[in-house]
């Protein structure tokens, strides 16, 4: 109905808004004048853009009237911006300056399209295809490249991104626009996306409650699909990396094309993995997995309107482990295993009218959640062959999910950008969320439910010369209602039913929480920055904390949910300094981040079915840290770079004991070596050799042991090559090259004394064309 309404306000308002601009020019180098080849020219707000040809020119239609910003960007150059008004701007012409700092993204996370230098919060952005050709296996161990940034893991297949010491439903992640709702509260539940087809990831660190509502409580991951083609051009890819380690392959295909208006894409991709090997040789049973992800988009896009739908089917097997046993090679997943289906369907429709755009988003998400595990049953199998009863059991218990939960989530996000006032831009929006668990299998971790949620909420840019400020209010309401439940077990020894420790009582809780952020940043000099962010972020109860009631097994405990708990509720204080120029770069960041009502398991000092028993309860938390960070650039060695990069974070309850499952400290040091030279055969060459050194972890909660520090080297190179009139790029890379064993304080294979994975090399080849 929403989308009905949506497209008779377009043809209702298209005779007035409707405009034909076009803009043409010339990028050049501003030390020689020669033009600058493959510059992106890219207006954000539009999603609308050209790459410059071999001669530096470009040409973009189907501009409409008004104020757009404008970013031109090329490796090798500082990142140009400039507000452009049409119908007034028919050419541009523009000398870029050669710069050793990395070439300057539009940050699409935050509301203003503002480059990083420009933002008035610090946001971490990173280009998906770099994480990757250092040796990613995963989506998830991409992520802990970045600073601030780490992964709770349960082997290499299953990864859980944490930011500043928070996870689960205290991270929130978006895609295609809209968040993805995965069941995300379970230890043993990842990301459930490929990172192939993503082009980069934004993250924010802290509350953004503001922007995003409950659980975005400890920052976002925010991940950007790949473009579509540039206009009148179609572009194909295929990609092949072999990992050493688990013998895993990945490949990916890849076509699109795009029109004058229409615009289409298609990527499918599939990677299978055995075993990971822990440095002391042994391969961790269970730990593999294989994952089948499509990914298609089709876009329209004129002067006056813009849409863009598109669809991400990712299907995963994913083994659990549990010891290290059987030693083997083989993909194929042993019991217990969990095979998860996720259906993302977004549709994003912009309307442009004069000085101003409206923008509303879509979305629906089916994800289909099952787990395969041994069942034992005393039966009369003496008529049977040896051997033939476990092979039929071990048939029936792949065939019967023993828990199997459907989750669908209908997503909404409407933004009216108003038309500028002077120095001020403003954006009014309202978002929100309707979601129901079905349960199907024998075993219930969380009850049927339904969640709605509802939020309204203003920001404000405004920019001076040397100051930036922005601000904003928010209101959230969330509303769960969940049925009852009788939880029962059938006896091993006479079939007869029998409960599990109590039933779970049916809820019909309401919250809601008012939100706001106040942020500035100033230019202390050309060089010097420094940006303040102050934010409340909130997060209401996920449905296992209010509604547990059973033995989870994986855990070795018993868990009880409580009805009555609260909001969690945040305020955190964000401080960075920043210095830039030519040939140096420098970060300090700082947070305080206060929690009241935080929620966690506490053991009653009772057992349950011979397991401990654990019931969640509040308490106040504090976390604190930061990260720090160089980047030297010496001249005149341009093809140089020394990074380094310190992180940091501590967590504590309000009675003084430590927090759990918070990140060591740790310090990287890479050397990167980049040769650009395009006349070479080879060109776009680098080699890199990195030093992740993790500190030893001695603030650990009353329920954790404390876990030693260890060092990790890694190298790689590559480089690219022209053939015919494709491309070829080639990457080589290690991974803890001297084949360390050690274990992660962030690992729950951890409390078993499994060690993380060992020495792995991947070699990549991608062929564009």
């Amino acid at each position: 109905m929403k989308s009905l309404l949506f497209s008779l306000l377009f043809l209702a308002l298209s005779p007035i808004i409707y405009a034909q601009n076009s803009l043409s020019g010339q990028i050049t180098n501003a030390e020689n004048g020669d033009p600058v080849f493959s510059t992106n020219v890219y207006f954000p707000e539009l999603s609308k853009g050209e790459m410059t040809d071999i001669n530096g020119n470009f040409h973009i239609k189907n501009i409409p009237n008004g104020t757009f910003k404008i970013v031109i960007s090329s490796v090798g150059f500082a990142t140009y911006s400039q507000e452009l008004s049409f119908p007034e701007t028919k050419n541009l012409n523009i000398t870029l300056e050669k710069s050793a700092i990395e070439m300057e993204e539009v940050i699409v996370s935050t509301p203003f399209h503002q480059l990083q230098s420009e933002n008035v919060m610090r946001v971490e952005r990173e280009n998906v295809a770099e994480l990757n050709r250092k040796g990613a296996i995963t989506l998830s161990d991409g992520l802990t490249q970045i600073a601030g940034v780490e992964s709770l893991t349960t082997g290499v297949g299953i990864g859980k991104p944490v930011i500043r010491g928070l996870s689960s439903n205290r991270v929130l992640v978006y895609t295609q626009g809209i968040r993805l709702e995965n069941q995300q509260y379970g230890d043993e539940h990842g990301l459930g996306i490929s990172s192939k087809g993503i082009a980069s990831v934004e993250v924010i660190k802290g509350p953004a409650s503001l922007l995003y509502g409950s659980d975005a409580i400890g920052g976002v991951l925010y991940l950007n699909p790949e473009r579509y083609a540039p206009q009148n051009k179609t572009d194909g890819e295929i990609d092949l990396t072999y990992f050493s380690n688990t013998l895993g392959y990945q490949g990916s295909v890849m076509a699109k094309t795009s029109g004058e208006k229409l615009k289409f894409l298609a990527r499918g991709s599939y990677a299978a993995h055995s075993d990971y090997e822990t440095g002391n040789g042994e391969r961790v049973t269970n730990t593999r997995f294989d994952e089948t992800d499509f990914k298609a988009g089709v876009g329209y896009q004129d002067a006056k309107f813009k849409t863009d739908l598109r669809y991400n089917f990712n299907k995963s097997k994913i083994g659990i482990p549990e010891e290290i046993g059987l030693q083997t090679t083989q993909k194929t997943p042993l019991l217990p295993y969990q095979e998860i289906d996720n259906h993302i369907v977004s549709l994003e429709n912009k309307l442009y009218l004069k000085n101003s755009s409206l923008d509303f988003k879509v979305g629906y998400q089916y994800n289909n959640r099952k787990e395969f595990e041994e069942h034992h049953h005393e039966e009369d199998h003496s008529e049977e062959e040896p051997g033939e009863h476990m092979e039929h059991q071990e048939e029936e218990d792949t065939k019967h999910a023993a828990l199997e939960m459907h989750l669908e989530t209908l997503n909404y996000n409407l933004k009216y950008n108003l038309p500028k006032s002077g120095r001020f831009e403003t954006i009014l929006g309202l978002q929100g969320m309707h979601q129901t668990n079905t349960n199907y299998g024998e075993e219930i971790l969380i009850p049927n439910a339904t969640t709605t949620d509802f939020g309204v909420f203003a920001t404000t840019h405004v920019h001076f010369d040397n100051w930036d400020f922005q601000g904003g209010l928010r209101f959230d309401t969330r509303h769960i209602d969940s049925e009852a439940v009788e939880v029962h077990l059938e006896d091993e020894h006479n079939g007869e039913a029998h409960a599990e420790g109590g039933d779970i009582a049916a809820i019909n809780n309401a919250y809601k929480s008012i939100n706001g952020a106040l942020g500035a940043k100033y230019n202390l000099s050309e060089k010097l920055s420094t940006r303040l962010n102050f934010a409340t972020g909130f997060r209401a109860p996920n449905l296992s904390e209010l509604t547990s009631n059973g033995a989870h097994h994986g855990t070795n405990r018993y868990e009880v949910g409580n009805e009555n708990l609260d909001n969690e509720q945040n305020f955190q204080v964000d401080l960075s300094l920043e210095w830039r120029n030519k040939h140096f770069e420098a970060f300090v960041n700082g947070f305080h981040n206060t929690i009241n009502n935080y929620i966690y398991l506490q053991p009653t000092g009772a057992l349950l079915e011979e397991n401990p028993v654990f019931e969640y309860i509040q308490n106040d938390a504090e976390l604190y840290g930061g990260e720090i960070g160089v980047h030297i650039h010496p001249h005149p060695l341009d093809w140089l770079h020394l990074e380094s990069t310190f992180e940091t974070v501590t967590g504590k309850r309000d009675n003084g004991t430590y927090l759990p499952l918070i990140p060591a400290n740790s310090l990287t040091n890479t050397l990167r070596l980049e040769f650009e030279n395009a006349k070479e055969k080879i060109y776009s060459k680098y080699i890199f050799l990195r030093h992740k050194n993790v500190f030893g972890q001695n603030n650990v909660s009353e329920f954790e042991t404390r876990t030693d520090g260890y060092g990790l080297l890694g190298a790689g190179f590559g480089g690219q090559l022209a053939i015919n009139a494709t491309e070829m790029r080639i990457g080589v890379s290690a991974n803890n090259i001297l084949n360390k064993d050690y274990i992660s304080h962030l690992s729950r294979l951890k409390p078993d004394g499994i060690s993380n994975i060992g020495r792995n090399i991947s070699v990549s080849v991608r062929w564009l064309f």
